[in-house]
């Protein structure tokens, strides 16, 4: 057995969930480091160490430290689970759109609206619904006829997607009006390894 790999995540940290969520599914040894970001400790040593940019998660595996949800996820798939991250090139093309799309219209649209209401964060609450809704659109549209978002399989898009997406009625974002989204969390929650998001309710019709 190879040594765990260390994640050091919040438990409410939807970018935290998805490493946490990956390492679980892909069957990869870790262990799991709380960061107390409500005391700061994301933002002074020996954090900064890990990630300069102060921000969780980060994974260290052996010598190697890497920051960055969606790097994580690639590194992980890379060197543990391979089936994750297909490399014919337009697969993985496919892949980093929906990679893409989870660093942006995702991280600024449910995820934004969640840091209102789960974390007070002082944020125009209308403008991160919006942006959550068009994505949603256009996700429930490329679902349509789908399982996964990429090929016949779960890949790490899939795994991108679903923690804020799941958690989007936490920040007042319905998902009543996407039955293909629904469907795709679904699917990614009957999967061997899964494990919800720590500490929150999710309400995946509200």
């Amino acid at each position: 057995m190879p040594n765990a790999i260390r994640i050091h995540r919040h438990p409410l940290s939807g970018h935290s969930h998805r490493v946490e969520l990956f390492a679980k599914l892909g069957g990869i040894n870790h262990e799991l480091v709380d960061v107390d970001l409500m005391a700061g400790e994301h933002k002074k040593e020996p954090f900064l160490s890990l990630n300069p940019a102060g921000q969780v998660p980060v994974i260290e595996d052996g010598d190697v430290t890497v920051a960055d949800s969606n790097a994580i996820l690639v590194y992980l798939a890379r060197k543990y689970a391979p089936n994750w991250l297909p490399a014919e090139p337009i697969r993985e093309a496919e892949i980093q759109k929906f990679l893409s799309l989870a660093a942006g219209d995702i991280a600024h649209g449910p995820a934004a609206a969640r840091l209102v209401t789960v974390f007070g964060a002082q944020l125009d609450a209308e403008r991160p619904k919006a942006v959550a809704k068009a994505a949603f659109a256009r996700l429930e549209a490329h679902l349509e006829g789908r399982d996964w978002l990429v090929g016949g399989a779960p890949t790490i898009a899939d795994v991108a997607i679903y923690s804020y997406t799941a958690h989007a009625p936490e920040g007042n974002v319905s998902l009543a009006d996407y039955p293909n989204i629904r469907g795709l969390l679904s699917r990614v929650e009957a999967l061997p390894g899964f494990v919800p998001m720590q500490g929150t309710k999710v309400g995946l019709a509200a």
